[in-house]
């Protein structure tokens, strides 16, 4: 495996211990982000090229969630096929259905596009999108600590600023003319990722948007819309800003009434209520065959080449057996086609280069939870995994997506326990973070996660290294 080294050229070891001490310096003074990964002395840099990728890659996305949009109304209406809407509802409640699919809402899509992309050998991977992401807080933290590092020798993809003049773009775009404040509600669940959001609301307020960062039980409701008490001055909430699971709802305080202050229009809601939105199974329906001329009309020969390269095959684990004369749509087990899914039960390891993983609406579906990787576990795991995800279809449809395998990394990083730099070899999670405003995509920072090289599934933990991603321009 050929190692792309991402090291600080002109750096001594003593530069680059005192780099890492500055950084860690500046993270420990924001009091919010903590040392909870490894703290490299440079960003992971990326080619002009590799720029120029996720540069298109957002509008192609955005392209993404309309067509997904279009094509759960359009089944909804009959014009496609009703197993579509009916796969993207499976273990829904109804009341969420019905409110998702308003007329008021109709066109919405989320306007923060988060694909996690692994870098391999042949190229990019998109493993899924997160519509409710975490991280912009802190990737915006981080593109200011290392922009003001820089030597002149990099730019930070998006710049300093971007992350946070980005957000504000975007949640600018939906106050229209109104003078009231933004709110960004962050639940019980997701309160890990309160301190990133307070302080990111900060960072707004300086850019000249009245934006704060609240548990939904602060927010009151009133015949007027929603009301917001912040240093003894109440503010009329425009925008909701939601950092919370659909599927985590009836745990919300007030979350009934934030929805029905959009539906009368006083507040918008982003993303919206819209768990068709969220499912990972639409990259299966992205690659089914039935679907194909819908993805061809809607995206266009450049979109669809474009998102066929980076989007792996995708299967919904559907238990519903198959007519003997079927196969699983281009399925194969060492060129053998699949026509049943106890097929891949007595799939060797070295055939098991799949990953099994909840679509969505559950909370095992976020985080890297629930995730199983085929040929890192035992056959009877695999088996039990399998069985698991069929037998869980009705409530909690899982999906099997084809396993990548990243690139390999070399990068510095500071070592707490002695003090000093050390070398890591590891497999990186890209995560460009898009914001759309007024119909256009903007790229606003790139977020890298490192992770030590034997780790199959690429998350945040203590043993990666967190990076903004950079250019070198000499």
């Amino acid at each position: 495996m050929t190692h792309t080294h991402t090291l600080c050229p002109t750096l001594s070891t003593e530069a680059a211990h005192n780099r890492c001490t500055t950084i860690q310096a500046r993270l420990s003074r924001t009091d919010l982000f903590g040392a909870s990964w490894r703290i490299s002395p440079c960003p992971l840099f990326l080619s002009s090229d590799q720029l120029q990728f996720f540069m298109s890659l957002g509008p192609h996305l955005l392209s993404f969630y309309r067509g997904l949009n279009r094509l759960y109304s359009e089944s909804l209406k009959g014009l496609q096929p009703a197993w579509v809407a009916g796969y993207l509802d499976q273990g829904k409640p109804e009341s969420l259905l019905q409110y998702s699919r308003m007329k008021r809402f109709r066109d919405e899509v989320p306007a923060v596009i988060r694909p996690d992309i692994i870098p391999t050998q042949d190229g990019m991977v998109i493993t899924e999108l997160d519509s409710v992401p975490g991280g912009i807080g802190l990737t915006a933290c981080l593109s200011h600590i290392y922009h003001d590092l820089d030597d002149g020798q990099s730019r930070i993809i998006g710049g300093r600023n971007g992350m946070v003049r980005g957000f504000a773009r975007m949640l600018r775009s939906y106050q229209a003319q109104r003078t009231g404040c933004v709110a960004i509600l962050v639940s019980e669940e997701s309160k890990d990722y309160r301190p990133e959001m307070f302080w990111l609301a900060e960072q707004l307020r300086e850019e000249g948007l009245s934006a704060w960062c609240v548990e939904p039980r602060e927010i009151r409701f009133t015949e007027e819309g929603l009301r917001l008490e912040v240093d003894g001055n109440e503010h009329a909430v425009d925008v909701v800003y939601r950092f919370y699971e659909l599927f985590d709802l009836l745990n919300i305080p007030k979350a009934e009434l934030v929805q029905y202050a959009a539906k009368k229009g006083w507040a918008s809601v982003t993303p919206p209520y819209k768990p068709a939105l969220e499912e990972k199974s639409a990259f299966a329906l992205f690659h089914h065959p039935v679907l194909l001329p819908f993805w061809e009309k809607e995206l266009g020969v450049e979109c669809m080449l474009e998102l066929r390269r980076v989007i792996p095959k995708t299967w919904l684990l559907d238990p519903a057996p198959l007519p003997a004369i079927a196969t699983i749509p281009d399925l194969q087990l060492s060129r053998r086609p699949v026509a049943s899914w106890t097929d891949l039960e007595r799939a060797t390891q070295k055939e098991r280069q799949f990953v099994i993983k909840p679509s969505g609406f559950s909370a095992l579906a976020w985080g890297s939870r629930g995730v199983s990787v085929g040929h890192d576990m035992p056959q009877a795991e695999w088996v039990e995994s399998l069985r698991n995800a069929l037998m869980s279809f009705s409530t909690t449809p899982y999906i099997l997506q084809e396993f990548h395998k990243g690139r390999l990394f070399d990068m510095d990083f500071m070592d707490e326990s002695n003090g000093t730099v050390v070398r890591m070899s590891g497999r990186a999670r890209l995560s460009p973070y898009y914001f759309v405003s007024e119909g256009t995509v903007e790229l606003a920072g790139v977020l890298a996660t490192i992770c030590p090289a034997d780790k199959k599934i690429l998350h945040g933990m203590k043993d990666a290294i967190l990076v903004p991603c950079a250019v070198q321009t000499s």
